[in-house]
């Protein structure tokens, strides 16, 4: 009887023990296990910031502008309006208040009469009572402008001034010069003389001569010494011709040659300034500020 009860106690616990045990195994499948959320430290990086990048305007080229036949001359307004289409250029005009073609570099002492007045086309301008090269005087000793130009352009003459014979006479070359006197770059551009001259050619010249030296132009220190000046001749063609192109040559003597000379469908190889206008080209010629053909 005793043995019996102890296999049954013995059996109950047996059975109590492995419902334990079943019990505990099933809670652990139901226990969610904890979840894992990973986080990124915060940056201890300041944040980086690229410095604002400044690029400064180009300067402007300023450039004067004058002439010798005078403020109202169809050529100096030609001129000006080929200039003010050109990117970053300033264009100031003081210009004798009437035709002084043929006075060379004359000047007149003392004080110069000024007036405001305008191009033909209205663009705003200074009339000196005087000679071409006294607009440069009244421009630049006399401190009619407040700047130092980098460019002094004298034209567009009305008739070409070319050879050892004229250009001493031309005022439109008088006042190029005056300037380059002055250490201040300068070019003289003249057309071919004619009673209906061709004035867009000779601005062209100018307008790429200006470009083919802008940064050379821009490059200069005031005062930088100046020994030369360029001189523009354009031959005005006959009808249903144009120029054979543009050539750098050098001065030449007109001799026996006729002024107004001038054949656009020639075929000549030039040697200087008066052949290669007579023979169709735009000349382009260095002339020096001082020394021959010059004698003052």
């Amino acid at each position: 009887m005793n043995l019996m009860r102890r296999s049954l106690t013995l059996g109950v616990a047996l059975a109590l023990s492995g419902l334990v045990a079943c019990s505990s195994s099933d809670d652990s499948t139901n226990v969610p296990e904890p979840s894992v959320v990973e986080t990124e430290a915060p940056s201890t990086d300041a944040p980086v910031t690229e410095a604002p990048t400044t690029t400064s305007a180009p300067a402007p080229l300023q450039i004067l502008v004058t002439n010798d036949d005078g403020i109202g001359a169809d050529g100096i307004d030609v001129i000006v309006q080929a200039l003010l289409q050109m990117e970053n250029v300033e264009v100031t005009v003081v210009a004798p208040l009437e035709n002084q073609s043929g006075s060379g570099g004359k000047t007149t002492d003392g004080a110069l009469t000024v007036t405001d007045t305008t191009t033909k086309s209205g663009y705003a301008a200074k009339a000196v009572a005087g000679f071409p090269a006294d607009s440069i005087v009244w421009a630049i000793d006399q401190g009619g402008i407040d700047f130092v130009p980098d460019l002094v352009v004298s034209g567009i003459n009305n008739g070409q001034n070319y050879s050892l014979e004229i250009v001493t006479l031309s005022g439109t070359v008088g006042a190029a010069r005056a300037a380059a006197k002055r250490n201040i770059p300068s070019v003289a551009v003249s057309q071919g003389l004619s009673d209906a001259p061709d004035y867009p050619t000779a601005a062209e010249a100018l307008v790429q001569w200006v470009q083919d030296h802008r940064d050379e132009l821009l490059a200069r220190a005031d005062g930088d010494a100046v020994t030369e000046f360029a001189s523009i001749n354009a031959p005005t063609c006959d009808e249903g011709l144009t120029i054979r192109g543009v050539i750098e040559v050098p001065i030449e003597s007109l001799g026996t040659s006729d002024y107004n000379a001038n054949n656009c469908a020639s075929t000549v190889v030039p040697t200087g300034d008066v052949s290669g206008f007579q023979n169709g080209y735009v000349t382009i010629t260095k002339l020096p500020v001082s020394g021959a053909p010059f004698t003052d």
